[in-house]
């Protein structure tokens, strides 16, 4: 293990305004904990997410704020109390990083609902610092919250598993929707409407791919396995597949309507929204009463689950469809994701884009 370091200089890429503009930025990490493991980032997925902390569409974003919730890296140092990973192990981190551990989320170990959860990014850490995410060569993370990745998955490939991948898994899991036969509808097709596609199917689910247009249904179908796909500006194959599906996952993580897709469910089916959207959603009320229809959330997943998701994969043969980018691409990796221009998911290769020279000059904190 070897002596814990001091406080350490890291360098990541940090929008510093609601621009959303990512630069290389010079900061510090805390000193080692007890219970800390120390992570050398090696990859890191961009989420939807990161566009609406960086710019701000929240309303509660801090600058500098280095982004990046889908973190996968090599363990160089562990704290003295750290029983779960050792020097050298791949490892992820998701998008917590601290809970309080005695609510009764944390005490059924779901603690992504806990009220005191601590963001990977654009929060503040017990000791008062910023936390700081993993589009940077460093982190510093509770034991808690850092999961092994298995062998037999690439890095790259692990790393949308932490965000795309567990928040797919867990409202099927939760919700009883793990059973073979069942039919199920992704809405959205972006990255983790994907991954939605690729554990439905390996769960031996008939899944339909629901998108505003054509444009994506030969990749859905041929590349993806999907079983059908339904163009949701289409009225009459809407109506067609009326009270067709057990179940809609919805990805979409702008403002939509509700009430085309609901028609869709079948009686109790039920309707998951795990975009984060920050206006109102509407719908009028015959559309779940007369079917015992439920419109529900579900928010990534907990950490035991991001193990059983990365397990889940391996077994399957599952990996995410990603877009290798190094650093200095990131900031029109991230005007492209806004445009929807990836399949299906940008991963930054942080270790090999020597961001610490690109900081040498850059503003510190």
């Amino acid at each position: 293990m070897g002596s814990l370091a001091s406080e350490r200089t890291v360098v990541g890429w940090a929008a510093r305004d609601a621009t959303g503009h990512l630069s290389p930025y010079t900061y510090t990490v805390r000193q080692t904990g007890s219970e800390d493991v120390v992570v050398k980032v090696l990859y890191c997925g961009i989420c939807h997410t990161d566009i609406h902390q960086a710019k701000n569409h929240l309303g509660a974003s801090k600058y500098p704020m280095v982004p990046g919730h889908e973190v996968v890296g090599e363990v160089v140092e562990v704290g003295p109390e750290v029983t779960k990973h050792s020097v050298g192990d791949v490892v992820g981190v998701g998008v917590i990083v601290g809970c309080c551990r005695e609510c009764r989320p944390c005490k059924a170990n779901i603690e992504q609902y806990c009220n005191k959860r601590i963001w990977s990014y654009n929060d503040v850490y017990t000791d008062g610092r910023p936390t700081q995410g993993g589009f940077a060569s460093t982190m510093v993370v509770d034991q808690k919250f850092v999961v092994k990745i298995p062998a037999g998955l690439a890095p790259e490939q692990a790393a949308p598993l932490l965000c795309a991948g567990v928040t797919v898994y867990s409202p099927l899991k939760h919700f009883g929707l793990t059973a073979p036969g069942l039919r199920g509808g992704i809405l959205g097709l972006g990255g983790v409407g994907h991954m939605g596609v690729k554990v439905a199917k390996a769960m031996g689910h008939h899944v339909t791919v629901i998108s505003s247009s054509s444009k994506k249904q030969a990749e859905a179908m041929d590349h993806l396995g999907a079983d059908a796909y339904l163009v949701s500006s289409d009225a009459d194959a809407m109506a067609a597949a009326a009270d067709s599906l057990d179940y809609i996952i919805d990805t979409v993580p702008v403002h939509h309507p509700l009430e085309p897709y609901l028609a869709l469910l079948k009686l109790d089916g039920k309707h998951v929204l795990l975009g984060v959207i920050g206006e109102p959603l509407s719908f009028v009320s015959p559309m779940v009463m007369l079917g015992r229809k439920s419109i529900t959330g579900s928010f990534i997943g907990s950490v035991n689950e991001a193990e059983e998701v990365l397990k889940f994969c391996v077994d399957k043969g599952l990996t995410s469809q990603i877009e290798v980018v190094k650093m200095g691409y990131v900031n029109e990796a991230l005007e492209r994701l806004e445009r929807n221009d990836v399949r299906y998911r940008f991963v930054v290769d942080v270790a090999g884009s020597n961001i610490e020279e690109a900081a040498a000059e850059a503003p510190s904190s």
